[in-house]
């Protein structure tokens, strides 16, 4: 049991209400393993290094998703099957942000504790 590996950061949620911030985590620890090359284009990695990124990914994504890109071996494939899937979230959800963003101000709220939740709200 001890050398079950921990999730480095929360994993893809079903709906994908957290893919732009997951996608920005796995490219980040993928380039720290050294295995950013296995989710891009024509890349040349071996087997050893897709099936480490693929236990990576599959790690790092809900049960369902799991269930769903079972016999997904590749991960390439997964991961431009995820991009197909959550991509249209960045033109949703991104401008509703900026607007939220653009709109925020200190002076709206009564107490901080408000303010700072919106905020929070707002950035995650």
């Amino acid at each position: 049991m001890t050398n079950i590996e921990n999730r480095k950061f929360i994993a893809l949620d079903i709906s994908g209400k957290n893919y732009l911030s997951w996608v920005l985590d796995v490219k980040l620890h993928l380039s720290a393993k050294k295995l950013r090359h296995t989710i891009d284009e024509d890349n040349a990695a071996s087997n050893e290094e897709r099936a480490t990124a693929l236990i990576f990914l599959m790690h790092h994504i809900d049960d369902g998703l799991k269930y769903e890109y079972l016999t997904v071996e590749n991960p390439l494939e997964l991961w431009q099957n995820l991009n197909d899937r959550f991509e249209h979230l960045k033109a949703v959800v991104l401008p509703n942000a900026l607007n939220d963003w653009s709109q925020l101000r200190f002076q709206d709220f009564k107490t901080v504790s408000e303010y700072n939740s919106t905020l929070f709200k707002t950035v995650s």
